[in-house]
């Protein structure tokens, strides 16, 4: 069974982590938004926010994106932004810089310290040069897939609960079985929102961060964020961030059983 199987994964403190050697996680993702510095998109900033995290990421991709502003009689303005994208030499970590937000990503995470560390740095340079007081949203999303060959068998993986119909009879015939809920946490501390369930294979839910494969799959999509305008304070935000993974971490260690840990490498006491 699933630790703490009958606890409420929204409240209390986190488990102790099990650190699994061969974690079917795709991706992790911490966002945050703030009110747009339009110089931005023209570069005005970009020379000084690269050199402070260069020795990191070192390689930079401008990509151009297009947006369209709608006023009450509909579309009012196209505007193509600049969207800057660094990354590290193997190209498995990047930093995005837009106008209006910024957004760490892994596909090798290895820790949460880690992550949180690097979060650290790249908040500073953001904090120096792009020079935004105020952050409007944050967020911080884990994403794991693993693939399945028969559905009936993730009845031992995860619990009762999140299997849902393809803990039945009608698991022979799921060709897309997904699940979506939004949950608010303890002390109006933000909301997360999750969704599990069974994908036919070249589908995706985000292109942007689930890329398809041949293969059917199961999905665990964890994001755990906050919409309220804050002043922006690099501690703060890293500790709001870290407190978001850790309840993301809850509800996993929530949603998956015994026999998952040990499929991908967890090592169990006793």
């Amino acid at each position: 069974m699933a630790e703490n199987s009958n606890e409420n994964p929204l409240k209390g403190p986190p488990p102790s982590e099990v650190p699994l050697s061969e974690a079917p996680l795709i991706r992790v993702v911490a966002q945050v938004r703030f009110p747009p510095v339009l110089s931005v998109a023209n570069g005005e900033f970009i020379a000084p926010f690269q050199e402070a995290i260069r020795d990191a990421y070192p390689t930079l991709r401008p990509d151009q994106s297009q947006r369209v502003v709608f006023g009450p009689g509909g579309p009012i303005e196209t505007r193509t932004d600049t969207i800057w994208r660094f990354f590290d030499k193997s190209e498995s970590w990047s930093v995005t810089l837009a106008p209006d937000f910024m957004a760490l990503q892994t596909s090798d995470y290895e820790s949460r310290d880690d992550f949180f560390q690097r979060l650290s740095i790249v908040l500073e340079a953001l904090r120096a040069h792009i020079r935004t007081d105020k952050i409007d949203r944050l967020g911080v999303r884990y994403i794991d897939r693993m693939p399945v060959c028969n559905p009936a068998d993730l009845t031992s993986l995860v619990r009762p609960e999140v299997t849902g119909v393809l803990g039945t009879a009608l698991a022979e015939s799921a060709e897309h079985a997904l699940t979506e809920n939004v949950f608010r946490l303890p002390e109006d501390h933000g909301k997360v929102r999750t969704r599990w369930g069974l994908l036919p294979p070249r589908s995706t839910v985000d292109p942007a961060a689930v890329e398809p494969i041949d293969e059917v799959s199961w999905l665990l999509d964890l994001d755990a964020f906050s919409e309220e305008t804050v002043g922006f304070d690099v501690e703060d935000t890293v500790q709001r961030a870290r407190m978001f993974a850790e309840r993301i971490y809850s509800i996993f260690r929530w949603v998956v059983t015994e026999q998952f840990l040990l499929k991908f490498g967890g090592q169990l006491d006793g």
